[in-house]
């Protein structure tokens, strides 16, 4: 398929997966549409217009052209320098070309724009039973700190390198957290373990998080004992990045017991065992892998073409579907 239609259906897919009602992406879609008609035309040429139809602005087309044809990809978790000149010495191999570099990480304009995502964790805590006035101020200035902290970063080193390569780069973020968010979610629901120890018999029945186990990184609880009674749990994967350090009180106060997370800093873990709270870490790598390959998955489910993918970076290509 086209590049440009490998990124608009991954963009659909994410939105299928997302934890807000699809009303209220539209509504953010629209605001989107509304502020960009109000732009002078001088205005206008520096917009990103992907916004009008992509609510995930960690996710984005980085270099190439969209008219690509993509049937061959080296995807990753991190792709940078070295992985962009993996692909282009592959790429000496007529059989072995490589059309997309896909990254699960952002990178350039995508990870500038990493902060605007993060408002989704206030549906997601809201639907859980957190006030939503609490989840939106307490999110407001998380955001406000992740958005200082990109500023400085220097976003395009990997995207010049593709660029001077020729190689076509993208990166796929909450879209894929999204996907693995809510494939857990449906897991816990369905299965409805009782303890933490029937929690990570179930992420431990899942390949990735099998192969993770096998490098000696596998899901493990942070907090809370393996008969501590699991309750309702929050599948804490989307986002962005980590939350509010203050929320973890709300999560009780509405009845949450267990998170299961991707990663925790300190200073999060203290604050959630202060909490009461149950914790597992799953693991970074482990579930981000899982939700790039559901994403892949739904990918070649709705377009109906099967996609070659070498794998690197962490990333390993398990079909699911």
């Amino acid at each position: 398929m086209k590049l440009k239609d490998f990124y608009r259906l991954a963009v659909e897919v994410g939105i299928k997966n997302d934890p807000r009602p699809r009303e209220e992406i539209e509504r953010l879609l629209q605001e989107e549409k509304k502020a960009f008609e109000k732009l002078e035309a001088g205005e206008k040429e520096n917009f990103d217009r992907d916004r009008l139809f992509n609510p995930f602005g960690d996710s984005r087309i980085l270099y190439g052209d969209p008219e690509t044809e993509v049937s061959r990809i080296l995807a990753g978790i991190d792709m940078d320098a070295a992985e962009i000149l993996l692909a282009y010495t592959l790429n000496r191999d007529a059989d072995k070309k490589i059309d997309l570099v896909l990254a699960h990480h952002p990178s350039g304009r995508a990870l500038a724009q990493l902060s605007q995502v993060m408002a989704l964790q206030v549906d997601l805590l809201t639907s859980f039973g957190v006030t939503p006035s609490v989840a939106e101020q307490l999110m407001e200035k998380r955001i406000g700190e992740i958005e200082r902290r990109l500023l400085p970063v220097n976003h395009n080193r990997a995207v010049d390198v593709a660029r001077l390569l020729n190689l076509p780069l993208a990166c796929l973020h909450t879209p894929a957290d999204n996907c693995v968010t809510r494939y857990l979610g449906d897991l816990f629901r369905e299965k409805s373990p009782d303890r933490l120890k029937d929690v990570l018999e179930i992420l431990k029945g899942i390949p990735e998080y099998q192969n993770s186990s096998r490098n000696s990184v596998p899901p493990r609880i942070l907090s809370g004992s393996e008969n501590s009674r699991a309750g309702k749990i929050y599948v804490d994967m989307t986002g962005g990045t980590e939350g509010s350090k203050d929320i973890y009180e709300k999560q009780a106060a509405a009845g949450i017991s267990t998170l299961v997370g991707m990663h925790y800093s300190e200073e999060a873990l203290e604050k959630a065992k202060k909490a009461n709270l149950n914790v597992i870490v799953a693991g970074h790598i482990a579930s981000d892998t899982l939700g790039l390959n559901l994403l892949l998955d739904q990918l070649e489910k709705e377009s109906g073409e099967r996609l070659e993918v070498v794998a690197v970076s962490g990333f390993e290509r398990i079909r699911h579907l």
